[in-house]
C-alpha cells in the first residue's frame, strides 16, 4: 500500500469526541527522577485583566493547548573535535566538574555517521532519551524546538523535528542537533526548556490530557515488534499500515499508583 493510501484511509477513521489522552511513559525507569515530565505550555500569566490581553486569547490558548513541554535532564557542556583522522568526536568541556558521570553521558550522547549529515561542514549528534508517548486513538506527535522561550545564548545550531503517528509507530524520542556554527561549544543547562512535542487530534478541536502510562506486557510485546524496523527498512512510514494489522486494540494504559 502506498503511503498516500495509508494517509487516506486514516483520515477515513470514525472522530470520536471529548478529550484526547495522551500516556507518556520512561522506558528506563531507573534514571525517573532525573528525566523531567512533560509539562502543557502557557503564557506567563503576567496579564489577565485587559479583556484584549494575549493571556486571554483563545487563538493562543488553544495553540498552547497542544504543546507539551521537556526539559533538559542533566548539564551539557560539549565542543566538537576531530581525531587524528578527522574523525568526529565531543568533549565533555565540565570534565571533572560536571555532574554527571562520563560513562551515563556517553551512553546517551553519539555522533551521527558523517555520511549520514545533511550537510558536510554541519555535524549532527543524537541525545537518546526514554520518553515514550502512545495513544489509542489517531494521533499525530511532533517534536520541535522549545521556539516559545528566550535563549539569552542561542544554541550553535536547530534541532531535527518529526512528526509520526504515535497509535500505531510509538517509539522512544532521540533529540538530534545540526550543528551549524562548530566553532561555538553547546551548553544546555539541566531545568532549561528544551524541546516541545504537539499533538494533532481527529477532529482538531479536541482538548488533549496527559497520563502517565503504564508499560504493560501488549505495549512491551508491541514495541519489540516494530523497534527494529528502521535498521532493514528506510521509509518506516510504510510499514504503518502492517504495524496496525497487528496492533492491540489498547494500549494505553495509566500507571498505577
Amino acid at each position: 500500500m502506498a503511503l498516500a493510501d495509508w494517509f487516506k484511509d486514516t483520515e477515513q477513521t470514525p472522530a470520536r469526541a471529548g478529550t484526547m489522552q495522551v500516556g507518556w511513559m520512561l522506558t528506563n525507569p531507573t534514571s525517573g527522577v532525573v528525566f523531567y515530565p512533560p509539562e502543557r505550555v502557557r503564557s506567563p500569566e503576567m496579564n489577565k485583566q485587559h479583556a484584549k490581553s494575549a493571556s486571554r486569547c483563545p487563538a493562543i490558548i488553544n495553540m498552547e493547548s497542544r504543546y507539551f513541554l521537556i526539559r533538559v535532564p542533566f548539564d551539557m557542556h560539549l565542543r566538537l573535535t576531530r581525531d587524528k583522522d578527522g574523525k568526529v568526536g565531543l568533549r565533555n568541556m565540565a570534565s571533572d566538574a560536571s555532574p554527571v558521570r562520563p560513562k551515563f553521558l556517553s551512553k546517551h550522547l553519539s555522533v551521527t555517521a558523517e555520511k549520514e549529515w545533511r550537510y558536510k561542514d554541519r555535524p549532527t549528534i543524537q541525545v537518546s532519551l526514554p520518553y515514550l508517548f502512545i495513544a489509542d486513538e489517531p494521533t499525530y506527535m511532533t517534536q520541535l524546538d522549545a521556539f516559545m522561550h528566550y535563549r539569552k545564548s542561542p544554541l550553535p545550531g536547530t534541532i531535527f523535528g518529526g512528526r509520526f503517528p504515535i497509535h500505531v509507530w510509538p517509539r522512544p524520542l532521540m533529540w538530534a542537533f545540526e550543528w551549524h556554527d562548530v566553532q561555538q561549544d553547546l551548553v544546555l543547562k539541566r531545568g532549561d526548556p528544551w524541546f516541545c512535542v504537539q499533538f494533532e487530534t481527529t477532529p482538531q478541536e479536541r482538548p488533549v490530557s496527559m497520563i502517565e502510562a503504564e508499560e504493560t506486557p501488549a505495549l512491551k510485546e508491541y514495541l519489540e515488534h516494530i523497534s527494529a524496523a528502521v535498521n532493514y527498512v528506510n521509509q518506516t512510514f510504510s510499514l504503518f499500515k502492517q504495524a496496525e494489522k497487528s496492533r492491540p486494540k489498547v494500549l494505553l494504559s495509566p500507571k498505577k499508583r
